[in-house]
């Protein structure tokens, strides 16, 4: 049961008896009581309605004052007829289509103002901002229009970004407008409404009025809000895209009932207006600089009885908040540079009767001339109570100013500059100077493990001379004491051996002569002594037989292709030379045909069986030595990729024999660099038949015995020779022999000039 005061119209009481099913003791409350400004029954005309609530509201949108009408209601009680209105009668328009029917009548009747109108239409479905009346996307699904998001600037104004402004000069453009964003609003049918709207939408009317010749706008705006409305999920049971639709627009009304119930407490700090879209946007119209008016849409039946008293709690909230609502007004910035200009150029022609000269909004040339002159002038005076005299002239002043700037600018700069070319030059020439040093160090480093990598060589080499040297002087100890000259001769038949080993002598000491010529050998790329160490390394490599072998039977293949080539050319010149035959005689026999018709052309031809005869065995043998010819031609591939293989390992085996003996010696100094003498280091090398040597006892020595006439033509042993042995320790004396004597000194020269060039 409900009643309205009939008087006043603005006092609504709703009595709910307690049910018989809750026991005899009830103590629910059964009366209600709600005031408002306005009560509007069932049967109240939309006229009627505009008429109260929505035209004192238009007229301080027009008199330059913000806003706002929103409706608010369960699901089903009449809020979207209220503000859209209804499609069937040209009667039940709603506050929209009446309030843009008003605003246009009134600014058509008002002449005096200048009046420009842009409409917007903005949904908010599920949290998320859709533009209604964007021109790229007129009646399509909801999922192709552009997302309108939030943006605030630092003043805490809501900026609502892809959010289109239509101007509507009549009001059958806005209407249009009107109708299309209508096409594009989510509609669906659920147990409580056919046609329910499942998001909020805002309707924006932006008005901009101006007096002719004035320079003051009045920016106004008005929200027509159409919310969705409220339902409990229990009570109508819907599920699915439902159900998410529900929950969204409840959450979206629990939020603005917070922002209602913290505006409505006088010490609240904070307002919580992020919490969602819909609250952002209507900051204003909420709490702020707007003239709001609520409309609370009611259900009166049974089953709805509770929504509908908390939808009037609700608006009696609403009715607590207060709102400043004041002009807004803005000087148009057109109209301002307008103003500035013209107090510009007054100003300017003020100051040009008051001196006398007419300034320009630049110097000229001369003028420019004449300030670089003074002060150039200035700075050159070294006297301290010496001024700068410009005039009164701001722009003189500056350009005064901005060039003795630049000036100073300069002079930093290149001071700078100088002190850092010549760092950088100073760190230039240290870089260089570490580079060079650096690559003189690794070269040094590299000499001396070369030589003494040959040391160790020439020392396995001097080696095998001292043995030969041995069996010599063995072989000779053994015969009697004869002339010089019989005895080498004796030497020479008995023991060929002997000679051998001398010519091996030979041989490493003219092997000191060959280094320049094996440097020109391999091209270079080695140093000299590594050069050296390689072509006795490649001599004694296990491999070299395997070379020469591989080089002889490439050479014979190469041969044999050779002549097979030869012979193919013969035997195709042949098969060419056979075939001209051929034809020559068929050519004669076509003559003779010519000639004698009687005689048959196709007869059979001996001579020319023949020649193909001989033309099919040239064939075959020429497919013979093709075939063998490809034989070969693998072989050679073959030989040539296995004698490459076989250098290359040659080349790698050599390598790291080589860093071996770099790392030995680099960790083991030898001792023959340890004494700076040649004569301590090389002992054995300067021995002469003048100076007697001391050795073991177990050391061979073989020591010229000088006659009272003063020849020295014996050698004397002082130990049996079938005892003698040399140690690694022993020492080299010359023999006597003239031939070995000149080798081992022209070995001991060579050695000692190689180094007092290395050391």
């Amino acid at each position: 049961i409900y009643s309205v005061d009939e008087e006043s119209l603005s006092n609504l009481e709703i009595i709910v008896p307690h049910a018989l099913a809750d026991g005899f003791i009830n103590n629910k409350r059964e009366s209600y009581r709600f005031k408002f400004q306005k009560i509007f029954d069932q049967e109240a005309k939309q006229d009627v309605v505009f008429d109260t609530i929505a035209k004192p509201v238009a007229e301080c949108v027009l008199a330059g004052y913000n806003g706002t009408i929103f409706a608010y209601g369960q699901t089903g009680s009449g809020k979207t007829f209220t503000i859209t209105g209804g499609a069937e009668r040209y009667s039940d328009r709603g506050i929209i289509p009446r309030t843009l029917s008003y605003i246009f009548d009134q600014l058509q009747k008002d002449s005096s103002k200048e009046y420009t109108t842009h409409v917007s239409y903005l949904e908010i479905y599920n949290e998320c901002g859709y533009d209604l009346l964007d021109p790229r996307h007129k009646a399509s699904r909801l999922e192709d229009l552009p997302k309108v998001t939030i943006m605030e600037d630092p003043d805490q104004n809501i900026h609502l970004k892809n959010l289109s402004l239509q101007q509507a000069t009549n009001e059958e453009e806005a209407l249009n407008l009107l109708f299309l964003g209508d096409t594009n609003r989510v509609i669906a049918e659920t147990p409580m409404n056919q046609a329910s709207t499942r998001s909020h939408c805002i309707f924006t009317i932006h008005i901009s009025s101006k007096e002719p010749g004035s320079a003051i706008i009045r920016r106004s705006k008005l929200h027509l809000v159409d919310l969705a409305g409220s339902e409990r999920v229990a009570k109508t049971g819907v599920g699915g895209q439902l159900l998410t639709e529900a929950k969204y627009i409840n959450l979206s009304l629990h939020y603005l009932e917070q922002v209602i119930i913290a505006l409505a407490e006088k010490n609240r700090s904070h307002i919580p207006y992020r919490n969602s879209m819909m609250t952002s946007v209507l900051r204003d119209s909420l709490g702020g600089n707007c003239v709001t008016t609520m409309i609370a849409t009611l259900s009166i039946d049974k089953r709805n009885i509770d929504e509908s008293i908390s939808t009037c709690r609700f608006a009696q909230r609403v009715a607590l908040i207060k709102n400043e609502a004041v002009l807004n007004e803005e000087i148009d910035p057109r109209l301002m540079v307008i103003q500035l200009k013209k107090e510009i150029q007054e100003l300017k022609d003020e100051l040009a009767l008051v001196t006398g000269e007419q300034r320009t909004s630049e110097l000229s040339q001369e003028e420019l001339l004449r300030l670089d002159k003074l002060i150039e002038v200035f700075l050159e005076d070294n006297d301290p109570d010496n001024n700068l005299n410009v005039g009164a002239d701001m722009r003189k002043i500056k350009y005064c100013f901005n060039h003795m700037k630049q000036l100073i600018n300069c002079s930093k700069i290149d001071k700078k500059f100088l002190s850092q070319h010549n760092s950088e030059e100073k760190d230039t020439n240290k870089e260089v100077e570490e580079e060079e040093l650096k690559k003189l160090q690794d070269l040094l480093q590299q000499r001396n493990n070369e030589i003494n990598i040959l040391v160790n060589m020439l020392k396995k080499e001097k080696k095998k001379a001292q043995d030969a040297l041995f069996h010599l002087n063995a072989a000779s100890s053994g015969s009697t004491v004869l002339e010089q000259s019989h005895s080498v001769n004796l030497e020479e038949k008995e023991s060929p051996s002997s000679c051998s080993n001398l010519k091996e002598a030979k041989d490493l000491i003219s092997s000191v002569h060959r280094l320049p010529f094996l440097s020109r050998q391999t091209g270079g790329k080695m140093s000299l002594g590594c050069q050296e160490a390689f072509e006795i390394f490649k001599q004694d490599h296990a491999d070299s037989i395997t070379i020469k072998d591989n080089k002889q039977l490439l050479k014979l293949r190469f041969a044999e292709a050779k002549c097979l080539g030869e012979k193919l050319n013969e035997v195709r010149n042949k098969i060419n030379h056979l075939k001209g035959k051929i034809t020559q005689r068929q050519f004669q026999r076509e003559a003779l045909a010519v000639s004698s018709p009687s005689e048959e052309l196709n007869t059979f031809d001996p001579v020319e069986e023949e020649l193909r005869t001989q033309i099919e065995q040239e064939k075959k043998s020429y497919k013979t030595m093709f075939n063998r010819l490809k034989v070969v031609k693998v072989e050679i591939e073959y030989l040539q990729l296995l004698e490459e293989k076989v250098s290359m390992k040659m080349q790698k085996d050599f390598e790291v024999w080589w860093a071996e003996e770099t790392m030995n010696l680099q960790q083991e100094k030898p001792k023959m660099f340890s004494s700076p003498n040649p004569a301590s280091v090389y002992p054995q090398f300067l021995k002469s038949p003048d100076l007697p040597t001391t050795g073991s006892s177990e050391t061979t020595r073989f020591i010229p015995n000088e006659h009272a006439t003063g020849k020295n033509n014996s050698f004397t042993s002082s130990n049996p020779p079938l005892k003698t042995r040399t140690s690694p320790s022993s020492s080299i004396t010359l023999t006597g022999d003239s031939h070995a004597d000149a080798d081992l000194l022209a070995f001991m020269k060579a050695r000692q000039s190689i180094l007092e060039k290395t050391g």
